[in-house]
C-alpha cells in the first residue's frame, strides 16, 4: 500500500476512530491527529454520569490515552488548533503554544464536531463565553465546571428537554439539587419519540423535578458574578416567572463546526453539515469528514440528517480511516438513528423517524402500540414495557419503532435489524422470540405491537 500522509482534524470519537482504522488498514501510513482540546479520545456520552458520580472521575472517560496513540505510531498533537488549510498545496497550518505548526498531507479527515447552540438569553454571555455558573455539556472541562459549581448550589435550571438535558437533570437530582427544565417545544423528547410515548416518560420525570414545556428562558439575573435567577416566559400567554437558580445548564442542541470545511470548498447540505457519501468522502477530492460536523441521508425518508450519535460517528470514522488509508469500506445507504437512554429508572429507545417527521415528508403510515410485561403475568417480578411501531400504509414495510420500559433498547435493536432489511410488519408479528417464565413472555411485546399494527393495516384495506 502507498505510504499516505493522513491528517485528521479533531481527536474525538470520529477522529480517533479514523486514526485507528487508518493505522489498521495501512501500516506504512503517516497518521497525525490535531486536537484543540487537552484530552485524548474520550466518551462525551459519559459526561452526565461523571456529574452524578456513577462514573467516579472524568479520567475514566478517556478511552485511548496518549501512550496508546504513541504505541500505535499515531502522532497526537493536543492543545493544537488548526487555523487554516491550504488545499492547493495540501498543507495544514495550526497553532500550538503560540507556535505555528505546518504539516503536509495527501489525505485529510475533518472531525471538527459541533458547537453548542446558545439561545438568545439576556445576560447569558460574558467576555469569554457564557457567564460563570452557566454551562454547556460537550467537554470534560464543562463537566468539571459543573461538578465544582454544583457543590455550592441548591437549585439548577436546564434549558432543553432532549436526551442530554434529561440525563443531566437526573445527575443533578441525584446530587440533591432542586431541578427544573425549560423546554421551548410543547413536550419533552419531541425529536426522539411520539407524543403518546413522550407523555408516558413525562409522567415519570415530573415525579422528580419540574418541567416547563412551551416556555423559553429570556433573561439571567446575577449578583456578584453569580447566577441568582432565570426568567422564563410562557410562549402562549407571554406570562413570565422568575426561577431561583444557582447553576444553569444549556442543552438546547448543537450546530456543526464547518468553518474549515467552508474554507476549502466542501459542500454543505440543507442542515448546514458537511455533505458526505457512503465512503465518508466530501465533495473535495481526498478530503473526508466524520461525526457531528456532517450530514447523511435518513434511510426511511431519504432526507438529510445531522449526525449526532456516537454509534454512527464511530462507523463513519471506520469508513474514513479505511478509505483514506487506501482500503475500501462503505456505509449503509442511510442511517436508522437508533437511539436510547435511561433516566429515573426509565429505559427509553427508538429507531427511525418520529410520526411527526414522517408526516412532514408526506409518508402515509399506520402505527400500533402494545403495553405488556417483561415476564408472563403469572410470574413475579415482571416490569412494564410499552412498544409502538409504525409501518408504511401501502406495503406494510416497517418505518419506525419506539419503546419504554424493561429492555426497551434490545427490543428496538431487533426492530433496527428488521428495518435495515426491509421487513414488513406482517413478517415481524410472526417472529419467534425466546420464551421461559423467568426470562421472557410467550409472545414478546415487540411482536404483539407489530400484530396490532398489522391488524390496523388490514382493516384500512
Amino acid at each position: 500500500m502507498e505510504a499516505y500522509k493522513i491528517i485528521i482534524i479533531g481527536g474525538g470519537a470520529g477522529g480517533g476512530t479514523s486514526a485507528q482504522f487508518a493505522r489498521k488498514t495501512n501500516r506504512r501510513a503517516d497518521v497525525t491527529v490535531f486536537e484543540k482540546g487537552l484530552y485524548p479520545q474520550y466518551s462525551k456520552c459519559g459526561l452526565p454520569y461523571t456529574i452524578s458520580g456513577v462514573i467516579p472521575s472524568v479520567d475514566h472517560l478517556i478511552e485511548f490515552n496518549e501512550e496508546w496513540f504513541k504505541k500505535e505510531k499515531i502522532n497526537l498533537l493536543l492543545d493544537t488548533t488548526v487555523e487554516r488549510i491550504n488545499i492547493d498545496e495540501h498543507v495544514v497550518i495550526a497553532k500550538r503554544n503560540k507556535d505555528e505548526v505546518e504539516a503536509s498531507f495527501n489525505r485529510l479527515i475533518l472531525a471538527t464536531g459541533a458547537e453548542p447552540f446558545i439561545p438568545p438569553i439576556k445576560n447569558i454571555m460574558g467576555k469569554d463565553g457564557v457567564i460563570n455558573g452557566a454551562y454547556t455539556l460537550r467537554t470534560i472541562d464543562d463537566a468539571k465546571g459543573i461538578i465544582n459549581t454544583m457543590k455550592k448550589s441548591r437549585s439548577a435550571t436546564i434549558i432543553g428537554a432532549g436526551l442530554i438535558g434529561l440525563e443531566t437533570a437526573e445527575a443533578l437530582v441525584k446530587k440533591g439539587l432542586k431541578v427544573c427544565i425549560v423546554e421551548a417545544l410543547p413536550r419533552i423528547l419531541a425529536n426522539t419519540v411520539d407524543e403518546d410515548i413522550s407523555s408516558v416518560i413525562a409522567e415519570e420525570v415530573n415525579k422528580h423535578l419540574r418541567v416547563y414545556t412551551n416556555h423559553i428562558a429570556t433573561e439571567v439575573n446575577k449578583e456578584d458574578d453569580t447566577i441568582k435567577h432565570v426568567v422564563i416566559k410562557n410562549k402562549e400567554t407571554n406570562e413570565e416567572q422568575v426561577i431561583p437558580t444557582d447553576i444553569l445548564i444549556i442543552a438546547a442542541g448543537c450546530k456543526p463546526e464547518v468553518s474549515l470545511a467552508k474554507q476549502i470548498g466542501c459542500r454543505l447540505g440543507e442542515t448546514g453539515g458537511i455533505m458526505v457519501n457512503e465512503r465518508s468522502e466530501t465533495t473535495v477530492d481526498g478530503v473526508y469528514a466524520v461525526g457531528d460536523c456532517t450530514e447523511y441521508k435518513d434511510l426511511i425518508t431519504g432526507a438529510p440528517i445531522l449526525i449526532g450519535l456516537g454509534s454512527i460517528v464511530v462507523r463513519q470514522g471506520i469508513a474514513a480511516g479505511v478509505n483514506a488509508a487506501g482500503g475500501s469500506y462503505t456505509l449503509p445507504a442511510g442511517v436508522l438513528y437508533t437511539r436510547t437512554s435511561r433516566f429515573f429508572d426509565l429505559e427509553v429507545a427508538a429507531v427511525g423517524p418520529t410520526a411527526s417527521t414522517l408526516e412532514r415528508y408526506n409518508v402515509s403510515f399506520v402505527n400500533g402500540r402494545f403495553k405488556g410485561s417483561s415476564l408472563p403475568d403469572y410470574y413475579p417480578g415482571g416490569e412494564p414495557v410499552i412498544i409502538k411501531v409504525g409501518a408504511d400504509e401501502e406495503s406494510g414495510r416497517l418505518l419506525y419503532a419506539q419503546g419504554v420500559g424493561c429492555n426497551a433498547a434490545q427490543r428496538i435493536n431487533v426492530y433496527a435489524s428488521a428495518i435495515l432489511k426491509g421487513m414488513s410488519v406482517h413478517e415481524m408479528k410472526r417472529l419467534e422470540t425466546a420464551y421461559a417464565p423467568p426470562v421472557a413472555p410467550t409472545l414478546d411485546p415487540l411482536t404483539l405491537a407489530s400484530d396490532v399494527c398489522s391488524m390496523k393495516l388490514k382493516r384500512k384495506r
